[in-house]
């Protein structure tokens, strides 16, 4: 049993949509929702908990949908790159007037804004005990948001995949259309693989099963709920071996 206030993550990687910056309507940047996932944040860093966030950028543009209306792929895929820094930069004005120290590190080029992504330098920061952004996906067109969590995870050595969402955990089925849809609280990556339960897109998840990188899908939309998770209580559903 872990001990109250005794993490049982010391390391971990946050993955926030774009949607989730964006508040009930999942559009645009709300205030309201940014402050909440930074009081959070904050909570589990006073645990002494290290924390690393890769954004989306659903919440202003995907590239999927541009290139479903005519952009060239390779083109909105970097605009939607764009839109994850800007959802970073919101999210660091939220946690330093949260008195959570931050940096925000962009795998595209942008000095007057971001660091550039240097592995070394952000395992620095949290050493420090900043919490560290990263920002514009993986750099390159045609991989997600989730691959870009699943790559830092292990660049940076964190323990655990936390991917917040709006539902709490994994289901059989969708629960909004479905109301027996069953949820799992424990899923091997076999199963949700072959049941194609939709955790991650293929090769964000591919890289997670082949480090055996621990994945838990949660609800960040409950009040301290990510502080639980850290301290090891059994919220969402927990995808491992």
């Amino acid at each position: 049993m872990t001990k109250p206030n005794n993490p049982k993550y010391r390391r971990i990687l946050l993955k926030l949509s774009g949607e989730a910056l964006g508040g009930e309507a999942g559009v645009g940047i709300c205030p309201e929702a940014i402050h909440d996932m930074a009081r959070q944040i904050g909570e589990v860093r006073e645990l002494g908990v290290q924390v690393v966030i890769v954004v989306g950028g659903g919440n202003i543009f995907r590239g999927l949908t541009g290139s479903e209306r005519g952009i060239e792929r390779a083109t909105g895929d970097y605009m939607g790159m764009l839109a994850t820094i800007i959802n970073a930069l919101a999210l660091q004005d939220g946690l330093e007037k949260n008195g959570v120290p931050t940096r925000v590190q962009s795998a595209i080029t942008m000095a007057q804004v971001a660091e550039p992504f240097i592995r070394r330098r952000a395992v620095r920061h949290l050493e420090k005990g900043r919490v560290v952004i990263f920002g514009g996906g993986t750099g390159n067109p045609y991989f997600s948001t989730d691959t870009a969590a699943a790559l830092r995870a292990n660049e940076i050595g964190a323990e655990v995949v936390l991917k917040a969402t709006k539902v709490d955990g994994i289901y059989d089925s969708d629960p909004k259309k479905n109301p027996q849809a069953k949820r799992y609280d424990q899923i091997s990556y076999g199963d949700a693989l072959v049941k194609q339960l939709g955790v991650m897109d293929s090769t964000a998840f591919s890289l997670c099963m082949d480090n055996k990188m621990p994945i838990i899908v949660f609800d960040l939309f409950k009040p301290h709920n990510l502080k639980r998770v850290v301290l090891g209580e059994q919220v969402g559903t927990l995808v491992t071996r």
